[in-house]
């Protein structure tokens, strides 16, 4: 997702692992040093799982399977790691309204945005499509008891909204649960931290994930937080620039005021759902955030900053400190 915040550590308590997957940036970091390296490994096996479950772009993951045997009328079976997969995303169309939708992944595929973003990010050829509606997440019936799922024919889902935030969730816990320690887990800047005293991690929130010019810092102590605009995942088709933040009603790049929108929620999925839908909301957005009392900032394209529901006021980073 592009826009993250990106972490950093204090040294004295700390200490991060970092590394590159799903074509983003990765970091772990725990309260207890000796623990880094059980930790890594909780999170690779983690996002293993999901990506076996989940990915759109792996044709060997089950969502891929599905996807192919999918007539609209056949319930399949699926593991209970996709039903939960569907089910997050599922939930965040429900309360958003449909703002974030993930019946989204036929119009990025027409987007150019079919394969990994590594293969996508220098270009692609084609032209914009005309504007549709997606399909809609209410054509997607799962039944969670079974559990199984019935999905139209040609409706491709990406759960790319929700997954990688998900994903950040399942490891945070598992890691806190099974090491005891206080965990931040960062997937391209959303990131869940869970079992840290307030004030352990601090989180620059900047435009771009690992902007070392991140412009304000925040504490994190348990929760999720997520950021969700266009400053990472832009590309051009046909040499035009898109994104890969699709609005539903019309199923190409949301035309937003904002250029980010960070969140901050009880988890990672909540966090990421919220942001993701605050950009495609765009003049609405700030109402919508303070109803659910969610502390957020948006960024408008011209740098104006707006924050919502007790957001803190803007705290430079430390000197000396370089966000990742």
């Amino acid at each position: 997702m592009s826009g993250t915040p990106t972490t950093t550590a204090r040294p004295f308590r700390t200490a991060v692992h970092r590394t590159v997957r799903w074509s983003t940036r990765i970091e772990v970091v725990v309260t207890d040093p000796a623990l880094v390296v059980a930790a890594a490994e909780l999170v690779d096996r983690e996002l293993d799982r999901v990506e076996a479950v989940a990915s759109r772009f792996r044709a060997d993951s089950e969502l891929s399977r599905v996807a192919r045997a999918a007539d609209g009328t056949t319930a399949m079976r699926i593991s209970a790691d996709l039903a939960e997969a569907v089910a997050v995303g599922l939930r965040a169309a429900e309360v958003t309204a449909g703002a974030v939708d993930p019946t989204v992944g036929a119009a990025l595929c027409r987007l150019g945005y079919d394969r990994d973003f590594a293969d996508v990010a220098a270009g692609v050829d084609g032209s914009l499509p005309d504007p549709a509606p997606v399909p809609g997440w209410r054509s997607v019936r799962l039944d969670p008891t079974v559990p199984s799922l019935v999905l139209p024919a040609g409706v491709v889902l990406d759960l790319g909204a929700t997954a990688k935030a998900w994903a950040a969730d399942r490891a945070a816990a598992a890691v806190a649960g099974r090491l005891g320690c206080g965990v931040l887990v960062s997937l391209g800047g959303d990131l869940a931290v869970r079992g840290a005293p307030d004030g352990t991690f601090s989180v620059g929130v900047a435009d771009v994930c690992g902007d070392p010019g991140a412009p304000v810092a925040v504490r994190v102590g348990q929760g999720g937080l997520a950021t969700s605009g266009i400053g990472n995942r832009h590309w051009t088709l046909g040499g035009r620039p898109v994104h890969h933040l699709v609005d539903p009603a019309t199923g190409l790049p949301v035309d937003s005021p904002w250029r980010t929108a960070t969140v901050a929620a009880a988890s990672c999925v909540d966090a990421n759902t919220a942001s993701t839908a605050a950009m495609v909301l765009g003049e609405d957005a700030p109402a919508w955030l303070a109803d659910r009392a969610l502390p957020s900032r948006l960024v408008a394209t011209d740098g104006t900053v707006t924050t919502v529901a007790g957001w803190p006021d803007d705290v430079p980073l430390p000197a000396g400190k370089v966000a990742r």
